[in-house]
């Protein structure tokens, strides 16, 4: 790591807050602290980790991963 800030290094962190930031802090009005780190919460831990295409699992969801495991186990 070169230094703080340096886009170079920090590509992939960089990428992640700008899109962070555009899709979901600067369209939401958030009153509290508390209330924008449940929002980003919701917006990660939920919504994109559901969506999210794992190349683990063949690049599924891992909602579809489990339905095609349960129809593969009946």
């Amino acid at each position: 790591m070169r230094g703080r800030g340096n886009p170079y290094d920090n590509a992939m962190m960089e990428s992640f807050f700008h899109t962070l930031k555009t899709e979901e802090v600067y369209w939401q009005n958030h009153e509290t602290r508390a209330e924008a780190k449940k929002s980003i919460f919701e917006d990660i831990g939920i919504n994109y980790n559901r969506m999210r295409l794992y190349s683990g699992i063949g690049y599924k969801t891992p909602i579809e991963f489990e339905m095609l495991a349960k129809r593969l186990q009946n």
